[in-house]
This record gives structure tokens, C-alpha cells and sequence, in this order.
């Protein structure tokens, strides 16, 4: 995948000395600001920050993948994450899930070619009430139809065509 940025030693490196010159140096903030960085923890990273900061690499690497916020794979600019949880499948979450992949021409898990989106589902966002629900960028929408779906696309692929 070429759209990733390109991995900078010296960067992680002044993320960790900024967190020893009393910022707050805790192993989830170190990984929060990598993952900000590249969309993702990239392996030359977590070894770094595992060396740098005393940490055994398997312990950085567990905190890595325990938590799904945080992810080894590169991620598109736009994240876009539609519930599958039982009150939005019934709700139809299952053709808005459909609607959008057809759309970005990638399945559940994939990133665009060009590195401007990568679909996610997730098994409950919590507003189970707005269902089916879908997240691009933070942004939640809920009781999405077909309309709205697209809607939703064209707002968030006009903001691609603007950078």
C-alpha cells in the first residue's frame, strides 16, 4: 500500500523525549500519537518505543492489539465503522453495510487503493436506539436508509476532493 506514511525514526524518537521532559509518558499515550501519525502502529515503531521506554516489546505489542482503537494495519484517511449489533442488523444495518462497501469497492476490513477509506464493522457503538448507526470520522449517524447512506458517502468523499 503505497498511500502510508512513511515510517521516521527521529519522530518517534522526539514523541518520546517530549514524554520524558515531563509530558505524561504512559505506553497508550506513546501509541495514541504514533497511531494519530501514521493511521496505524507500524512494527518499527513498536519496537522502538518498547526499547526506548523499558517496556518488554511483547507487553507493546499486547497493549497494541488488545485495544481497538489502535491497529497494525494501515488505515485510510476515513474511517468509516458501521454497527452490526443486533438492534441495528434488525434495523437494517446489513444494507447499509452493503450500500457503502459497493460504494468504496471494498469489503468489511479493507482500506481504498488510494488510501482515503477503510470500512470497519463494529459489534455495538451504543445507540442502540438510532440504529443502524454508522461513524465516519467521529461523526455518528443514526436511522440510516439507503438515502441517508449515500448522503453520508457524498459529504465525506466531497471533503477528499477538496484536499
Amino acid at each position: 500500500m503505497d498511500f502510508q506514511l512513511a515510517f521516521d525514526a527521529s519522530e518517534i524518537d522526539d514523541l518520546l523525549n517530549g514524554k520524558r521532559d515531563g509530558g505524561n509518558g504512559s505506553l497508550m499515550d506513546v501509541l495514541e500519537e504514533v497511531q494519530a501519525r501514521y493511521r496505524y502502529l507500524p512494527r518499527d515503531a513498536l519496537i522502538l518505543i518498547s526499547e526506548s521506554m523499558g517496556v518488554p516489546l511483547s507487553q507493546t505489542y499486547g497493549v497494541a492489539t488488545f485495544y481497538n482503537a489502535f491497529s497494525l494495519k494501515p488505515k485510510g484517511r476515513h474511517v468509516i465503522n458501521v454497527c452490526t449489533g443486533t438492534a441495528c442488523m434488525v434495523r437494517g444495518a446489513k444494507k447499509v453495510l452493503e450500500r457503502i462497501s459497493e460504494r468504496l469497492g471494498i469489503q468489511p476490513g479493507e482500506t481504498t487503493e488510494d488510501g482515503q477509506f477503510t470500512l470497519e464493522t463494529v459489534n455495538c457503538l451504543g445507540a442502540c436506539a438510532l440504529g443502524p448507526v454508522v461513524v465516519a470520522d467521529g461523526a455518528y449517524s443514526g436511522e440510516m436508509t439507503s438515502a441517508k447512506t449515500d448522503a453520508l458517502l457524498k459529504e465525506v468523499m466531497s471533503e477528499v476532493e477538496t484536499v
